[in-house]
């Protein structure tokens, strides 16, 4: 019975190359410690920012293994907030992110590259207002560890910037308003 084990062991050492295997994690909306925030250029004069309140999504990650990570985020554009009604009413329109038609956006990652300590570029298809394309966010690595309520979780920040007209969003704010930077807090709970 001793060698058997001894044996199951050693195939699995060997199959799995004796390295820890990549975590599931699911992103925590509910005890807010995620966020998918933006800012863009209010006539080159001041900032505008906002948020979207809801989304969920998955991610697994190995510290060890970077690169063999995987995101994947559903977020519901009605749930933008720029904290004035009627902005928030004219965003959800046709000139923005019409929601009536397009009520989801999708992020899928394709690749992970390390860049540096604790950062990464991670690639990945983006569907906002019924167009996929391709982006990379600028993703830091904060940690991971233990939570106070028996749990194990692992937080990163990142951002990208996304130009309108990309995504089919033609309505013209002016020369210094054709981008909008996306900015990501995102805490997951080990599964």
């Amino acid at each position: 019975m001793l060698k058997k084990r001894f044996i199951a062991l050693a195939l699995a050492s060997t199959l799995f190359g004796g390295q820890a295997l990549a975590a599931d994690y699911v992103i925590d909306k509910e005890g807010q410690h995620a966020f998918v925030n933006f800012k863009i250029s209010h006539l080159g004069f001041s900032w505008l920012y906002g948020t979207f309140k809801d989304f969920d999504g998955t991610f697994s990650f190995d510290a060890d293994k970077p690169e063999a990570s995987k995101v994947k985020v559903n977020l519901q554009t009605a749930s933008v907030d720029s904290n004035h009604a009627e902005r928030d009413k004219h965003l959800r329109s046709p000139d923005f992110l019409n929601v009536a038609a397009h009520p989801t956006a999708t992020f899928e990652s394709t690749s992970v590259k390390s860049t540096g300590k604790n950062t990464a570029d991670i690639a990945g298809n983006l569907t906002l207002n019924g167009v996929t394309k391709p982006i990379v966010i600028a993703a830091h690595f904060l940690g991971e560890g233990k939570d106070p309520w028996g749990g194990y979780r692992a937080g990163f920040e990142g951002n990208t910037t996304l130009k309108l007209k990309d995504f089919a969003i033609e309505k013209d704010l002016g020369p210094a308003s054709q981008t909008v930077e996306l900015i990501l807090s995102i805490e997951g709970v080990r599964q």
